[in-house]
């Protein structure tokens, strides 16, 4: 006898059900339809600015880094004064672009039409996560700032278990459904890396590139927490990438490899380390790369 689906995959099953059975009261200008037609142009919107500002981001780390030390002081006051700000343009614009399209397809999908959560309504607990998941840049930021935050070792074990922590409530204390579960794991690292662009990465651009421009040292201070921070965002992407493309598949969700309701977030914290466990190697290969 079949049995019915775990109840993250029934979300999943509903959400495909109403896309195929189309609004309930059908007109040229129902809600239903504006409804429908926005979530499909936010998500074209939200896909071309991920690709520029998530471009920019691995040409800044994977090309960009390793060339520089390539170049002599000379040819840095020459090249970077006009190469960077335009580069720097389309990767702040590209991430901001991208968060409010996020937010925009949040509110759409996962809040309106209430597919983040298993029961009818969000809890207390949800409001509690919605509000951590948009609150994280700011215990990051502090993290980071922090003496813990030179110890890269310490300081990657406390955001990983961090991270662990917020997973684990998304699931068990927000009583989010599979897929409201991933994608708020991508929207709290999206919001991070915003955050990283423009309140930390871009500002001190500015101040380096100017630097270079007029022949001077930059803050090296400055340089090392920007570099650190575009770093972060690159390993931060990997697993915002997978909860973007997890969020439509209901594989890992449950009934699958043993996975169960409650330990479907433990998989997706090995994930989340695979992830960053690739980016590692993306970091020692981009090193390894010669130009002719």
């Amino acid at each position: 006898m079949a049995q019915p689906p775990p109840a993250g995959l029934q979300s999943c099953h509903a959400v495909d059900k109403l896309n195929r059975a189309g609004p309930e009261a059908p007109g040229p200008f129902s809600t239903g339809d504006a409804m429908q037609a926005l979530e499909i142009l936010f998500r074209w919107m939200h896909i071309l600015a991920g690709v520029v500002w998530i471009g920019h981001l691995y040409f800044f780390n994977f090309v960009n880094a390793p060339f520089q030390g390539k170049l002599d002081g000379p040819t840095k006051k020459t090249v970077n004064p006009e190469l960077l700000p335009r580069a720097l343009y389309w990767f702040r614009w590209g991430a901001a672009w991208t968060w409010v399209t996020g937010v925009l397809l949040l509110l759409i999908v996962y809040y309106h039409q209430r597919y983040a959560v298993e029961a009818e309504g969000f809890t207390a607990g949800s409001w509690v996560m919605l509000a951590a998941t948009f609150l994280a840049p700011f215990v990051y930021d502090a993290l980071y700032k922090s003496p813990l935050g030179k110890n890269v070792r310490g300081a990657f074990v406390v955001a990983y278990a961090l991270v662990a922590a917020m997973v684990f409530l998304y699931a068990h204390f927000a009583g989010f459904s599979y897929r409201g579960t991933l994608i708020h794991v991508g929207a709290m690292f999206g919001t991070i890396m915003a955050f990283n662009v423009w309140y930390r990465i871009w500002p001190a651009q500015q101040t380096i590139i100017r630097a270079v421009k007029e022949g001077t040292a930059a803050d090296a201070d400055l340089v090392k927490m920007a570099g650190l921070r575009s770093r972060h965002n690159t390993y931060m992407s990997v697993p915002l990438l997978y909860a973007m493309v997890g969020q439509h598949t209901t594989f890992f969700a449950g009934g699958n490899w043993g996975i169960g309701e409650e330990t479907r977030w433990i998989v997706f914290l090995v994930v989340i380390g695979l992830g960053w466990h690739i980016v590692f190697h993306l970091y020692k290969r981009s090193a390894k790369v010669q130009g002719f």
